[in-house]
C-alpha cells in the first residue's frame, strides 16, 4: 500500500508541475533567478562580493590568480574589477538568450524537471544555453578587457613562471587576450548559472 502511495503521489507531482500551473510556477523560478543573477552582474560590488561567482572560476583562471596573488597582488584585484566591469557591459547579451530558454521549455524538459530533484532546472537551462552564452559574449569580454589593457600586465608578471605553461596546457609562457577572455566568459557564464541555481 505505501508503495502504491509514493507511486500515485509521485505522479501527482509530475501531473502538478506539467499543468500550466506547474509551467508557469516553473518557468517563473528560473526568470527570478536570471533576474537575481543580472541585476549581480550589473552592480560590481555585488558582483565581485559573490561566494557563487568566485566558485565558477575555471582551474586554469584559479591557478593565474594564484600565481598572481604572489607576484603581483596589485594586478590581481585590478583584473577581477576588470572582469566585474566586463560582465556587466555583457549581461545584457546574456539575459535574453536565458530568458528565450526558459520560455521555450518543453513539455519533456518540465518532466525532467519534476522528477529530477534539486538542481536540475539550472542544468536543463545550461545544457540548452552554455555554448551560446559564451560564445556570445566572449568577444564584448575580449573588447573589454583588451580596452582595460589586462593582459599585457599578466603576462610581465607571469613571465618567466614555469608553472604557467603546464597551467595553460602548452609550453608557451604567457597567455593572450582571446585565452583570458575565454577563460572570463566561462567565469561569468557559470556564475550565472551558480546565482540562478541558488535563487
Amino acid at each position: 500500500v505505501a508503495v502504491a502511495g509514493v507511486a500515485t503521489v509521485s505522479h501527482s507531482c509530475v501531473a502538478l508541475a506539467t499543468s500550466t500551473v506547474g509551467v508557469a510556477i516553473i518557468k517563473n523560478v528560473l526568470l527570478g533567478g536570471i533576474t537575481k543573477g543580472v541585476n549581480i552582474f550589473k552592480n560590481k560590488d555585488s558582483f565581485l562580493q559573490n561566494d557563487l561567482i568566485e566558485k565558477a572560476l575555471p582551474k586554469q583562471l584559479q591557478s593565474i590568480n594564484s600565481i598572481l596573488k604572489t607576484v603581483a597582488p596589485s594586478l590581481l584585484t585590478k583584473q577581477k574589477e576588470y572582469i566585474a566591469q566586463a560582465a556587466a557591459y555583457t549581461v545584457n547579451l546574456s539575459e535574453p538568450i536565458l530568458k528565450n530558454a526558459v520560455n521555450s521549455l518543453t513539455t519533456e524538459d518540465i518532466q525532467r524537471i519534476a522528477t529530477g530533484g534539486q538542481g536540475t532546472a539550472t542544468t536543463i537551462l545550461k545544457e540548452k544555453t552554455q555554448a551560446q552564452l559564451i560564445q556570445a559574449i566572449m568577444p564584448k569580454v575580449d573588447e573589454k578587457l583588451n580596452e582595460f589593457g589586462i593582459v599585457a600586465p599578466i603576462n610581465n608578471a607571469l613571465k618567466g613562471n614555469n608553472l604557467l605553461g603546464s597551467l595553460l596546457g602548452n609550453k608557451t609562457t604567457s597567455t593572450n587576450g582571446s585565452m583570458l577572455s575565454e577563460l572570463a566568459s566561462e567565469q561569468l557564464v557559470n556564475g550565472l548559472f551558480n546565482i540562478i541555481g541558488d535563487y
